[in-house]
């Protein structure tokens, strides 16, 4: 095993300038995946918005029946055993 290194011509530069290079290199790359992105349409958001609040709405009133139903079955279970 040899413990040299080889330094290729593309090797990023380092030291207290480098990062100037690299966040150039950085932006130049988040512009280049930008342009490659899909985005939805606005119908496509719309949609997905109101399917959201309506999942959302569901669930919190289905945890609510869930909370008062468990809430009354341990009330039950306290009265019967005389705790309450």
């Amino acid at each position: 095993m040899s413990t040299e290194t080889i330094e290729q011509s593309g090797e990023r530069a380092r030291g207290p300038l480098g990062w100037w290079q690299r966040t150039g290199e950085f932006l130049t790359e988040v512009r280049n995946e930008m342009k490659r992105v899909t985005w939805p349409s606005q119908r496509e958001v719309y949609a997905t918005t109101i399917v959201v609040i309506l999942t959302s709405v569901f669930f919190g009133l289905y945890l609510f029946a869930v909370d008062l139903a468990l809430n009354n079955a341990v009330q039950w279970v306290l009265t019967r055993l005389g705790a309450a």
